[in-house]
């Protein structure tokens, strides 16, 4: 990344800068995704009862409010070169994006083997996979400024490339935004989880003050009211408490509940 932003300067390439600024997104999700795992061992305090989680939440919003400013610079910039076109260096410029995919590759061949089995080595699998076609794409790119001129190819690349990272960034700002409102998490609606629960639990009499929120990224909590039938007992309220409990761990994958049972 640093590579490419230094090289994006000395040979006039924006595509190149396009490039480190989708690496730096993707470098970004990994370090909060470390960063994550070092809060998560973090204990809570009497005034953060959760801990210190919501840091990640906050990063990311900063982040994709950041990359909106770099994605606005790059298409900015890049609009201007094709008005006038400006001279790259396209044999320094592949040089670069080589030495760019090599890091990528080597990154992607290395997490591969350990990808399958781990949902979180798989997401940082996939975000180097990006950056290997990203850095095939402007190798491609200089070898056909260097063979034909055309010098606007490099400013298609980098609007090309600010989009997508643009994409990446509206969906970083809307999904911390919504952890942040204390939305119901992406996939689950509170329709789905009284179904579920109604369905699966016939003492089941009603199902009120239902609130599902996230804290951080894939930590889900609930609160809720739950009316059991006149003949359920006490010993079955405990039973059944016990399968609420289970099934919206299991299939809703909502770890920290509290119930209270009438």
């Amino acid at each position: 990344m640093v590579a490419e932003i230094i090289g994006g300067f000395l040979t006039n390439s924006m595509a190149l800068i396009s490039d480190a600024g989708h690496m730096f997104t993707h470098s970004f999700a990994l370090i909060i995704s470390f960063g994550a795992i070092l809060c998560a061992n973090k204990p809570a305090c009497h005034h953060r009862t959760y801990g210190i989680y919501r840091v990640e939440i906050l990063a990311a919003l900063f982040n994709s409010l950041f990359l909106f400013v770099v994605t606005g610079w790059i298409i900015f910039e890049s609009i201007k070169r094709i008005i006038s076109p400006a001279p790259i260096l396209s044999l320094e410029m592949l040089a670069v994006a080589v030495v760019g995919l090599i890091a990528n590759f080597v990154s992607a061949w290395l997490l591969h083997g350990t990808s399958k089995s781990d949902l979180n080595l798989r997401s940082a699998f996939l975000h180097m996979l990006a950056d290997t076609v990203s850095s095939i794409v402007i190798i491609i790119g200089a070898v056909v400024i260097y063979f034909t001129g055309w010098h606007f190819i490099d400013s298609v690349l980098s609007i090309g490339i600010a989009l997508v990272i643009l994409s990446w960034g509206w969906g970083l700002f809307k999904d911390s935004v919504n952890i942040l409102l204390e939305a119901v998490p992406k996939g689950i609606t509170t329709d789905d989880v009284i179904g579920t629960l109604m369905g699966e639990i016939p003492a089941i009499k009603g199902i009120a003050d239902l609130h599902i929120w996230e804290i951080t990224s894939k930590m889900y909590s609930m609160t809720a009211h739950v009316n059991l039938k006149e003949n359920v007992d006490r010993k079955e309220g405990k039973e059944i408490l016990a399968k609420i409990k289970k099934i919206v761990d299991e299939q809703f994958d909502i770890e920290h509940t509290t119930i209270e049972i009438q």
